[in-house]
């Protein structure tokens, strides 16, 4: 598996609520974690099971070098990362009482990276997972030589704030298994309001093979496209104790296309990432939160 996408530093900051506008507040602590989506899901892929190769850009600074050294720890082939003079992108994530988080990236490095940057080929056959925090044009170029191989690219089409109804129209006819929240998906169908999300799952498996739909607290709902038909469904969030959202969604997507490359079908391996993402749920930070395969596996034993 290739995994295609951002690696930031997490300054992760602990309080009992968010400010609000021109308000200070003394906050409980704060830490420093890897993050990044790219980065997440790749640790996230790798610890439920995957051989995973990420391919992103850190800084020559000790954010990259730290990033870089978790990368390659977790047995992810992290050969491909490229390294530039910009500073490693940063997130300021701000936690709050309830587990909920605001977050705002600052890019940095990420954004150096560019189309030149990717494999002169894709291995025939590959699934690669990839993210929008990185230049769009290097995750449209990578989706196209994917598939020109004969591989499959799931697209997790976030963050979407700002990016154009043309480019976002890219992006949905690039992505073979779509993987989004409802905001997400409000856009990708130029809607303010979705009539329901399984009708929005369905709407974008049209002419793909699959696409999934987060709810967070209320769970995920998917249609999978067999080409007679499109058969949705639905599946409840696991009850669990919230300590940090943080990364919850990448958990989702690392065990999820985990599961796709050992062969899995979509509704198994939308259990698979459903479990995942509620165990991330359970503990603090975005990487050191991705879950094992034996504890998904363990959560979902009857």
């Amino acid at each position: 598996m290739i995994v295609l996408g951002s690696a930031n530093m997490d300054i992760v900051v602990r309080t009992e609520r968010a400010p609000h506008a021109g308000e200070t507040l003394l906050g409980h602590d704060y830490a420093l974690y890897p993050g990044g989506k790219g980065a997440n899901q790749a640790v996230a892929a790798r610890r439920a099971g995957a051989e995973v190769r990420f391919i992103g850009c850190l800084g020559r600074d000790s954010y990259g070098d730290k990033l870089y050294q978790t990368l390659a720890a977790e047995g992810i082939d992290a050969k491909a990362i490229i390294r530039t003079a910009i500073p490693t992108g940063v997130a300021i994530i701000t936690v709050e009482g309830t587990g909920e988080n605001r977050i705002i990236v600052i890019p940095g490095a990420n954004h150096a990276l560019t189309p030149a940057d990717l494999p002169e080929t894709f291995p025939s056959g590959t699934i690669l997972l990839a993210q929008l925090e990185i230049p769009i044009p290097v995750v449209l170029a990578a989706a196209a030589a994917n598939r020109a191989a004969g591989g499959t690219t799931i697209l997790n089409v976030s963050p979407v704030a700002g990016v154009d109804p043309a480019t976002l129209a890219a992006l949905r006819d690039a992505a073979d298994i779509l993987l989004v929240n409802e905001a997400e998906a409000s856009c990708l169908l130029a809607s303010d309001h979705l009539a329901s999300p399984e009708a929005a799952a369905i709407d974008l498996a049209a002419d793909r093979r699959a696409a999934i739909v987060t709810l967070g607290a209320a769970g995920v709902v998917w249609a999978a496209n067999n080409a007679t038909s499109v058969v949705p469904g639905h599946l409840p969030c696991h009850p669990v104790t919230v300590i940090d959202t943080t990364g919850c969604g990448d958990a989702f997507a690392g065990a999820f296309a985990a599961a796709i490359e050992r062969g899995a079908p979509i509704q198994s391996a939308v259990a698979f990432g459903n479990a995942a993402g509620a165990l991330a749920a359970t503990r603090h930070g975005a990487q050191p939160a991705m879950p094992r395969a034996d504890e998904i596996a363990a959560l979902l034993e009857p």
